[in-house]
């Protein structure tokens, strides 16, 4: 039976019914844990590499990704043939065993799921590394993660090389390359994926099982350094089909519709892997890769390419809203607006909103974290308080506590705890930060400051966790301190995140510099910049007498903002 597609007025008809259904629906227990008021979703027992290809009979020949740049796209069976003739080739050529661990290294194009589902198949684990990122971060996640192999777009193998360099390793580098010449001392990732020569049966000895871990991003949790996110196929498969029940965004792929939705989200980040990426390659749909957020290339896309769904974060609504190159064209046939990772600002919406000149699409706000692998709420589509970040997915349970950890009532301001299938099963090899985040046999902390009211709606106010937020991305205070402490003339230092009117946060560094020291702000700035990624880099220098700080030697970041 072929499914009609979800029109507009479909769309938010559906809406208004669960809005109304959710208004009515008891979401608070009597022990006040708030559960999910729509009704749980049933767990498939497979990997995600096979959730996501479960149903590629049904759109073999549709595209599955396209490049909104080079227009270089591959159809979904060239994609599935491709990734298995990668896995084939990891465990032939590279010896690859279930549990290794490969990096990927890569801005958003077409090969990145060919690349992300080939090292799963081959029983694989997935670290993500950022692009952007310097050769002292890339050799830190290397060490951390014990990397056997990377595969890395052109542009990033020197980067790679260098933090190899750095950790005294010899692994493979695959490149990402398109055409020869290939960079030095690499293996030709195009050859390994269109390889005639290969034999699938070898496949057979892979054995993967839900509760393995699949993908490890990194994360900062509460607090501290980044650490090893084990996201197990079950975490990833019970997100995606979180995703599919009355809280579900897409239209359904037939012969004659295919939603497209624009890839701009780095897929390196939970957002846009699982989100984005997987949850919607499960059901058919066609993926528009930008390798980064770029105005003309972005506007090129909406306005060529016919986007339906748009994931986003704050900064991207803001320049929909305040560019004067944005016209309603832009808009045409986008049905959807989804922004998640930082709080969106209603005056952000309703400037965006005039942009559109009356057209109406959706407009969703949703609020998760990579530990959770990474959606924990959503707001329903007809929600016009963009204040909140709507109701606990499917199968999730919330409750907000005291510092006690007793549980609050409705509109009580404390920390939110969740609980559900999609939560991580830990962090890598580090079990006094798992100590710190799971309490009450499973519960984690999310580190975010809450309320919940008799709806069930959720609306977050603050953090508990001392992460600065930088266009959405996680920026730890500990790392920026950590280098700011390897430069000679730096006794002494603490990063808190302020307020920037374009980034939303950026970070500030309080100095306390060695006797003697004449060393000069502009100094200390170049220093950092050319050890981290260009989001992390601090631009303004307080150079103080001393670091407030607790008894235990915390620093007291209150007291500094």
């Amino acid at each position: 039976m072929t499914l009609p597609a979800l029109t507009l007025k479909k769309v938010f008809d559906n809406f208004k019914h669960v809005r109304s259904v959710v208004r009515h629906k008891h979401v608070w227990s009597k022990d006040n844990v708030v559960k999910s008021p729509y009704e749980d979703v049933n767990i498939p027992e497979m990997t995600i590499v096979d959730y996501v290809w479960r149903d590629l009979e049904k759109w073999p020949t549709k595209t599955a990704v396209h490049c909104g740049v080079t227009n270089r796209s591959y159809s979904y069976e060239q994609m599935y043939k491709q990734s298995r003739t990668l896995a084939t080739n990891l465990i032939k050529k590279f010896k690859v065993r279930s549990d290794d661990v490969i990096g990927i290294m890569s801005p958003n194009i077409p090969e990145y799921p060919i690349v992300t589902f080939g090292v799963l198949a081959a029983g694989g684990i997935v670290t993500t590394f950022n692009p952007v990122y310097t050769e002292y971060e890339v050799q830190r996640q290397i060490e951390i993660s014990d990397v056997k192999i990377m595969i890395a777009f052109e542009n990033c193998v020197p980067v790679v090389n260098k933090a190899l360099k750095l950790a005294k390793k010899n692994i493979p580098v695959i490149s990402i390359k398109v055409e020869k010449p290939l960079p030095e001392n690499t293996v030709s990732l195009m050859e390994l994926i269109e390889d005639p020569h290969v034999d699938f049966d070898i496949l057979k000895s892979v054995r993967r099982k839900p509760n393995d871990v699949a993908i490890m991003p990194y994360s900062s949790g509460t607090t501290g350094l980044p650490k090893g996110v084990e996201l197990t196929n079950r975490n990833l498969v019970a997100n995606c089909e979180q995703q599919t029940t009355d809280v579900r965004q897409y239209n359904y792929t037939t012969e004659t519709h295919q939603d497209v939705v624009l890839a701009v989200l780095p897929l390196f980040h939970s957002y846009g892997l699982t989100i984005v990426m997987l949850n919607k390659m499960a059901a058919g749909l066609k993926l528009l890769t930008l390798p980064k957020f770029q105005p003309d290339s972005f506007l090129g896309a909406l306005k060529i390419h016919r986007s339906n769904i748009l994931y986003v974060a704050p900064p991207m609504v803001l320049f929909l809203g305040s560019s004067s190159q944005i016209t309603p064209e832009h808009f045409a046939s986008v049905r959807l607006v989804t922004s998640g990772a930082a709080p969106l600002p209603p005056a952000d919406v309703e400037k965006m909103m005039s942009k559109a000149q009356g057209r109406k699409f959706g407009i969703v706000q949703g609020y998760g974290m990579t530990e959770a692998a990474p959606l924990v709420t959503l707001s329903p589509l007809d929600c016009d308080d963009y204040e909140t970040v709507g109701h606990a997915i499917p199968n999730v349970e919330l409750r907000v506590v005291d510092d006690k950890m007793n549980n609050l009532g409705p509109g009580q301001v404390g920390e939110l705890l969740i609980k559900g299938p999609n939560i991580m099963k830990g962090y890598r090899n580090n079990p006094e930060a798992n100590t710190e985040v799971f309490v009450d046999s499973g519960w984690y902390r999310s580190g975010d400051i809450a309320n919940i009211d008799e709806c069930g709606l959720v609306y977050i106010t603050d953090r508990l966790k001392e992460l600065i937020k930088v266009k959405g991305y996680q920026v730890p205070p500990a790392e920026l301190e950590n280098v700011l402490k390897e430069h000679p003339s730096i006794h002494d230092a603490a990063v808190i995140g302020v307020p920037d009117a374009s980034t939303g946060e950026r970070p500030k560094a309080f100095v306390v510099t060695v006797p003697g020291s004449n060393v000069k702000d502009h100094e200390i700035v170049e220093f950092v910049e050319k050890r981290v990624a260009p989001y992390k880099k601090i631009t303004e220098i307080e150079f103080v007498d001393s670091i407030p700080k607790s008894v235990s030697g915390k620093i007291l970041r209150r007291l500094l903002q």
